[in-house]
């Protein structure tokens, strides 16, 4: 069974002029996500913001700015567009659009180049690459409007592939619960105070979204022996508490290998046993977001199956 789990993922803050994203409803997003071909299953909200766990990962909104992430087949770009119908781009202060490239492109309806392509029809802009061509690497583009993000204005990534261990193990079973997936991965412990929702999939699978006021977190894995990926990202500006969490889900989850990338954060990796830093990027993009992307690898491997990249 296979099940791409590389993400693409959009993050569009729109301007003062635009209408309170919030205040959209939940029929609006519904058609946002249908046309990237994904569904909503499940919502939670406080006083700051809207999250969405969706079939292919999760939506977060707050009033002036959304973030959505897909996995599997899905055609995040066309939802982007779908918005742009409905709040002209004049409306629209950034875009900032990520794409992980896939074990299997081939069954991608569509390439990095091609979606980008279609942005620049609307929205001019640059993009960029990151990590290997031969291995796990980065698209990300960015829209030209002079906009400045703040140094606030952060966020923390954590993507792990090949995972092992008994946690693992578990997750790559069938028939697990919501409860087991908690208390393995101890998610009351590294999400103490947020708001959790989560599901678990058929026949494996699973997505986190954790709010704790104008904070997110969220967890999604794929567990497939032959292409497991895990992703873990936040916006909480914390250092310590990013630290915390990363050094626990590298605890937890065993991945072979991983990539951590900040914007305008400084996540510390732990000093682990026969733990390699492969690679190592930093730079600045026009739109004020400081960018570190590192790559690392452990020396001694679990028994893992991959694809050709």
């Amino acid at each position: 069974m296979f099940f791409e789990g590389s993400e693409k993922k959009v993050e569009v803050t729109v301007t003062e002029h635009a209408p309170n994203l919030r205040s959209l409803g939940h029929d609006f997003w519904t058609d946002i996500v249908e046309h990237s071909r994904a569904e909503i299953i499940s919502s939670s909200h406080n006083d700051a913001c809207d999250a969405y766990v969706l079939s292919e990962s999760s939506l977060f909104v707050w009033d002036r700015r959304f973030l959505m992430i897909t996995c599997g087949e899905t055609t995040l770009v066309d939802g982007v567009l779908r918005f742009l119908q409905e709040i002209s781009a004049s409306n629209i202060a950034l875009v900032r659009y990520q794409r992980k490239n896939e074990y299997r492109p081939r069954l991608q309806p569509s390439s990095f180049e091609d979606d980008i392509a279609r942005l620049h029809q609307v929205l001019p802009g640059k993009a960029f690459r990151v990590g290997y061509l031969d291995s796990h690497y980065y698209n990300i583009f960015h829209t030209a409007h002079p906009y400045q993000a703040h140094p606030d204005d952060t966020v923390c990534e954590l993507l792990m592939y090949h995972i092992c261990g008994p946690v693992a193990d578990y997750l790559k079973q069938q028939g697990q619960t919501r409860e087991g997936v908690r208390e393995r991965l101890q998610l009351h412990k590294l999400f103490e105070g947020y708001q959790l929702d989560d599901h678990v999939f058929e026949p494996v699978g699973y997505s986190l979204n954790a709010i704790r006021g104008p904070f997110y977190a969220t967890l999604h894995v794929t567990p497939q022996t032959t292409n497991s990926y895990v992703s873990f990202e936040t916006n909480n500006p914390s250092d310590a508490e990013n630290n915390h969490i990363l050094s626990r889900l590298l605890e937890l989850l065993q991945p072979v290998s991983w990539n951590v990338m900040g914007f305008n954060c400084q996540p510390v990796m732990p000093e682990r046993p026969n733990m390699m830093r492969l690679g190592a990027n930093e730079w600045t993009l026009d739109c004020g977001y400081r960018v570190l992307y590192h790559h690392y690898q452990q020396s001694d491997q679990c028994d893992v199956y991959s694809f050709d990249l």
